[in-house]
C-alpha cells in the first residue's frame, strides 16, 4: 500500500504543473539511475560481493561514503522508490572544513494526471549524517524525511554515452544533475518498513536483507547518538520545509 497524499494543497499546486506525457519518453522510469559519477547507487552491492551494502545499511544504520559525490534514484513499475544522495560542500577559505552530507530514504510514488512525479517516503525510515569536521568532533546521525515534487521528467538517449538519461526537474522547474541507467530490474533494499517505530505502518512486502560492512575509516563515526533522539527535530524541519514550499 503506497503512502496517500495527505497535503490537500500539494495536490491543488500539482494540478496546476504543466503536462508532461510518460509516453514522450523512450522507455520506462522503472530502474536504478545515478548521475554522472557513476558512484552513488541505491540497495545493496551488485557485484560478485553482493552480500554487501553499497550505501546504507538498515540493520546496523550506517553509511558508507562513495568513492565520489552523486546521487541515485530507483524506480519499481508497481509504485515504490528509493533514493541515495551524497553531497560535499566546499570551504574556499578552509579547504579541510569540506562538510559532507549523506541522505538516504524511501517509500511510494506517483505519478499524477499532469506528469508529475510526487515521492511520499517512509517517515520513520529516512536517514541523514551530516558532517562538519571543523564544528564537530563526530558525524550527526539524524531521522530525514522529505517529500519530494519533480515539476517534469524526461527519458532519451544520450548521444554521447548512448545510454538512456533521465532528467529531473524540481517543483519550480530547476533542473538536477542528469541520472543514467544503471540496472533495470531497479537495485533496491526491501520496499517495506525497515525501521518501525510502534506506530509506524505495518510492512506491506517484504524481501531478504543483505549483512553488513565495516563504516569506511574516511568518514567520521556518528558515536553515541540514537536517532530517535533527533526525531521531532526532523518533525519540525519537514514542517517548516512545507510551509516554505507553500510561500514561495
Amino acid at each position: 500500500m503506497l503512502p496517500s497524499l495527505s497535503v490537500t494543497p500539494l495536490a491543488v499546486t500539482l494540478l496546476a504543473l504543466p503536462f508532461v506525457s510518460a509516453q514522450d519518453n523512450v522507455t520506462s522510469l522503472t530502474g536504478t539511475w545515478s548521475s554522472k559519477s557513476n558512484a552513488v547507487f541505491t540497495g545493496p552491492a551488485s557485484d560478485c560481493l553482493s552480500l554487501l551494502f553499497s550505501f546504507y545499511d538498515p540493520v546496523n544504520e550506517k553509511f558508507f561514503e562513495p568513492t565520489l559525490t552523486g546521487t541515485s534514484y530507483s524506480f519499481t513499475d508497481d509504485g515504490f522508490y528509493e533514493e541515495a544522495v551524497y553531497i560535499a560542500v566546499a570551504n574556499p577559505t578552509n579547504p579541510s572544513c569540506t562538510k559532507g552530507v549523506l541522505q538516504w530514504q524511501h517509500g511510494g510514488y506517483v505519478i499524477a494526471e499532469n506528469g508529475s512525479i510526487v515521492l511520499h517516503p517512509i517517515m520513520v525510515d529516512g536517514r541523514q549524517l551530516y558532517s562538519d569536521p571543523c564544528k564537530h568532533s563526530t558525524s550527526i546521525y539524524t531521522r530525514f524525511n522529505t517529500t519530494e515534487v519533480f515539476k517534469r521528467w524526461e527519458i532519451f538517449v544520450d548521444e554521447y554515452r548512448g545510454m538512456h538519461r533521465l532528467n529531473l526537474y524540481k517543483f519550480d522547474g530547476a533542473p538536477m544533475n542528469p541520472m543514467y541507467l544503471a540496472y533495470r530490474p531497479p537495485q533496491m533494499l526491501p520496499t517495506q518498513t525497515l525501521n518501525p517505530t510502534v506506530s509506524a505502518p505495518k510492512a506491506t512486502r517484504a524481501s531478504k536483507l543483505k549483512v553488513k560492512r565495516a563504516l569506511p575509516s574516511n568518514l567520521k563515526k556518528a558515536e553515541n547518538i540514537n536517532a530517535d533522539r533527533w526525531w521531532w527535530i526532523g518533525v519540525g524541519m519537514t514542517g517548516v520545509g512545507f510551509l516554505g514550499f507553500f510561500l514561495e
